[in-house]
C-alpha cells in the first residue's frame, strides 16, 4: 500500500483541537496512521499573523490514489472551515499538504508532489528530519538532512512537548 506523508497546520482558533481533529477524520477518511512527529510551533511563513502555527506531519499507509488523497483532504479542510479564497498565504483552521506520496512524482494543475517547497521551509524540514532524516526527495536526489543544511529559512520553528495522537 502507498505511504504518503502529510504536513498538517493550523493557526486561528483552538489550533491543537484542530490539529486533533483533521489526525482523526485523516485516520479514518484516507489511511492508516502509522507515525506522527511531535508538534512544532512556527512562525507564518510567505505572510505575516500575529498567531504562530501549530504543525505536525504524519506518515499513513492509504488505499487511495494520490488525486483520492488530495480530494479527501480538501473536503476535510472545507468541513474544519478552511476558506480559500486566494493564492496568497493567509491564516487558517487547518491547512493539510501532501509532502510525498510514495516515490511518485505528480505534476497537474491541481497537485505537485513532492510537494514544491519543502526544502525551503524549516517548518517542514524539522519534524521531517525527527521522522525520516534519511528520506530521499525523489526529484532532487536529496535527504532531508541536506536539505535542511542547506535551508535559508531563519524563521522561528520550535518542538512542543506533546503529540497528537488517538
Amino acid at each position: 500500500m502507498p505511504i504518503a506523508y502529510l504536513m498538517l497546520g493550523s493557526n486561528l482558533g483552538d489550533r491543537l483541537k484542530n490539529l486533533q481533529q483533521a489526525y482523526k477524520a485523516l485516520g479514518k477518511e484516507v489511511g492508516t496512521i502509522i507515525r506522527s512527529s511531535a508538534i512544532y510551533e512556527s512562525e507564518p511563513w510567505g505572510f505575516s499573523h500575529p498567531e504562530y502555527f501549530l504543525n505536525q506531519i504524519l506518515i499513513l499507509q492509504t488505499s487511495f490514489e494520490v488525486e483520492e488523497v488530495l480530494g479527501s483532504i480538501l473536503k476535510i479542510e472545507e468541513g474544519m472551515g478552511r476558506m480559500r479564497n486566494s493564492h496568497d498565504y493567509q491564516a487558517r483552521t487547518i491547512d493539510i499538504d501532501i509532502l510525498f506520496y510514495n516515490e511518485q512524482v505528480v505534476q497537474s494543475q491541481f497537485l505537485t508532489v513532492p510537494h514544491p517547497r519543502i526544502a525551503e521551509r524549516r517548518f517542514v524540514l524539522l519534524p521531517l528530519l525527527e521522522m525520516e532524516s534519511d528520506l530521499i526527495h525523489p526529484v532532487t536526489g536529496r535527504t532531508i538532512w541536506e536539505m535542511y543544511r542547506e535551508c535559508q529559512d531563519t524563521l522561528s520553528v520550535k518542538i512542543l512537548d506533546f503529540r497528537v495522537e488517538i
